[in-house]
């Protein structure tokens, strides 16, 4: 996993108000709910009592209760309430969960996994995305397989006419992408097998983002091509666009076995013409998602499934030319990684700060020789939210962000612990 970057781990309608939603995301058992505002907090998800899963739970006010014995946590983390010692018993400092940086945006819930930062990133998309004028659909899942795995599956399309042949759901596949209209699309079994040389690829690094055309044709015969243009973004964004075709996905890991993916379909730009009643449409969209779900997606799995090595690195793969983006993709991913690391060292190795001098001795190194010192001593424990999230044009919206600060304000939530306890 890639340390020090917001990776999506839910859909935003994936969390209502009134009750937890529990996910494990990176190897971390989550809780995610809604406080009486509607903005998100995400904690771990097990009460520190005995370990019960607070997802289990319900929730009270602005607070979650362990389903076991009642322990109230506010969004903070604090435990606010041990029923078994009453209302006015003394509760340890320790009894509190972790609660992480998480924000809604682009229709999808964010955290950030890495270190605790005075100031985090924004959560930017390429701008194909962030700008994309046309409504989708967005489903997910969970493969048991290793997100590198299921990453480098959708940089590369090479093997799409050895994997998806067999399924009667294929059809769609060689009538509407492959077939010509000369032959009334009968011809698309065969030119879809037949179409399997990459030819004219070209691959484009831009910081964290990695960007790839090529053509795949049929050897020999130049009417029979397909373009496609292809990004991936780091930790985990793929994104395919080729003729009707336009998918995002996010492939986030859940541990190092097992990976979550989040996958959304663009409406095609004919599809308005075809069903002119617009209710209808996103129920094709979601037909649609649901087929490469159930039949093109399983049949990537059952050969992911079986890969070995299980993780993918560089040095355990035969890469040819055509695999440059699956290449460079996994030099992005020690580089960042890497990056990660010397951070955390230079944190580790840097000298303690002089402590401060106090209040009054300040003022009065600060105040000219005739001026009163005034030392008042005043604090601000005021909390602040910042409940935006916008989202890019057309690319949906979340209903606020869970950044919160203010260590005085009893609402307010902690900075997030730092998550990255493994870089696998």
């Amino acid at each position: 996993m890639i340390p020090n970057q917001w990776y999506p781990i839910l859909r935003t309608q994936d969390v209502k108000r009134g009750a937890p939603t529990g996910v494990k995301r990176l190897g971390e058992e989550l809780v995610l709910w809604r406080d009486l505002d509607g903005r998100l907090v995400c904690q771990s998800a097990r009460c520190p009592h005995k370990g019960a899963n607070l997802s289990d739970g319900r929730l009270v006010g602005n607070s979650i209760a362990c389903p076991y014995h009642g322990f109230r946590y506010d969004t903070s983390g604090a435990c606010r309430l041990i029923p078994a010692l009453g209302s006015e018993g003394r509760i340890p400092a320790s009894m509190r969960i972790d609660t992480y940086e998480v924000r809604e945006q682009y229709g999808l819930v964010w955290l950030w996994w890495g270190d605790k930062r005075a100031t985090l990133p924004e959560i930017v998309l390429p701008r194909e995305l962030a700008e994309h004028p046309r409504p989708y659909e967005t489903i997910t899942w969970s493969r048991p397989v290793h997100y590198t795995r299921y990453i480098e599956s959708l940089l590369e399309f090479y093997h799409v006419t050895f994997v998806h042949r067999d399924h009667w759901a294929n059809i769609i596949d060689y009538t509407f992408m492959y077939g010509s209209w000369r032959k009334l699309w009968t011809d698309g079994r065969e030119r879809y097998i037949a179409a399997n040389k990459i030819v004219n690829h070209r691959v484009d690094v831009d910081g964290t983002i990695i960007r790839s055309t090529f053509d795949q044709c049929e050897e020999g015969n130049p009417d029979n091509i397909w373009h496609f243009d292809l990004i991936y973004q780091a930790p985990c964004m793929t994104h395919v666009r080729q003729g009707l075709l336009e998918v995002t996905t996010w492939l986030t890991p859940i541990d190092d076995e097992n990976t979550q993916a989040i996958m959304r379909l663009w409406e095609y730009p004919l599809l308005k013409r075809m069903v002119p009643i617009k209710p209808l449409r996103p129920w094709i969209l979601r037909a649609s998602l649901q087929m490469e779900k159930y039949v093109q997606d399983q049949q990537d799995n059952d050969i992911m499934a079986r890969q070995e090595p299980k993780v993918s690195e560089r040095g355990v793969n035969k890469l040819i030319a055509p695999d440059e983006m699956n290449a460079k993709y996994l030099q992005m991913r020690d580089r960042l990684k890497a990056e990660a690391r010397a951070e955390a060292e230079a944190r580790a190795t840097a000298p303690a700060p002089a402590p401060a001098a106090s209040a009054p001795a300040a003022a009065e190194a600060e105040a000219p020789p005739t001026a009163a010192v005034t030392a008042n001593g005043n604090g601000d424990a005021n909390g602040s939210g910042d409940a935006h999230g916008n989202g890019g044009n057309g690319a949906g919206s979340g209903n606020g962000a869970a950044v919160r600060s203010g260590a005085g304000a009893k609402e307010s939530a902690a900075p997030a612990e730092d998550l990255s306890k493994s870089a696998s």
